[in-house]
């Protein structure tokens, strides 16, 4: 709890995954993936509960393994690779209902540290915003990415004014890197997303923003977390 606000996060992790068969559950430096995600969310100090939402047996034992709470089976319908990512989160809070913030945590960020959770949470309760997402720098600046037509000319995706090729003459941006989402219940019900012109930004070094999607990524994550060992 934090300033008198009640906070359910939740771990969605279903058992279909494309680019890792049971992404969800594989093996990252000696633990189960989603291990890591529980492991730095049950550190926060502002989480109230704690659960998963999978509608996969093994992932369930897992999760349970790790002293994690998964308190429903999520309905199979829900666990489909076309299922919004929004719904399993509805679905939960609808369940678990009387919580003033819900916390979004993706498995697939391991290397998310318990303060980034807190710090997210921090910023959206300090500014009175109804939702705050972490974010990083982007490595590839749109400013210097082409289109190419059928023909093989080059035009900028960006059109500028002034061309600038040095990096450093280039204004920041930042993509989502899928590690902390926060929001009101309230608004998440009426918007049905954690995204909107209210939206506030907590700012995430690269080497915590890591989103594994394939093999290449947590074979990079591997590496990473043997390094820092």
């Amino acid at each position: 709890m934090i300033h008198g606000k009640s906070i359910l996060a939740i771990i969605p992790a279903r058992g279909g995954s494309k680019g890792i068969p049971r992404k969800n559950i594989c093996m990252l430096a000696g633990k189960p993936l989603i291990a890591w995600t529980i492991e730095e969310a049950k550190k926060s100090k502002y989480i109230d509960r704690l659960i998963v939402t999978s509608e996969d047996e093994e992932i369930i034992k897992v999760a349970k393994e790790w002293g994690c709470e998964v308190p429903f089976v999520r309905p199979v319908e829900l666990a489909q690779d076309d299922t919004p990512g929004i719904e399993p989160v509805l679905h939960a809070v609808s369940v678990l209902p009387g919580y003033d913030y819900v916390v979004l945590l993706q498995p697939t960020s391991p290397l998310r540290l318990a303060d980034d959770i807190d710090g997210c949470i921090e910023v959206c309760l300090s500014s009175r915003a109804p939702s705050c997402v972490s974010v990083t720098e982007v490595d590839q600046h749109p400013y210097l990415m082409y289109e190419v037509d059928g023909t093989g000319y080059m035009s900028p995706f960006v059109h500028q004014e002034v061309v600038r090729f040095r990096r450093q003459d280039l204004p920041p941006l930042y993509i989502l890197n899928g590690a902390v989402y926060i929001a009101e219940q309230a608004f998440l019900w009426e918007s049905r997303s954690f995204l909107s012109s209210l939206t506030k930004a907590y700012r995430m070094p690269k080497s915590r923003s890591f989103d594994i999607d394939d093999a290449v990524d947590l074979a990079a994550c591997e590496n990473l977390m043997s390094a820092k060992k």
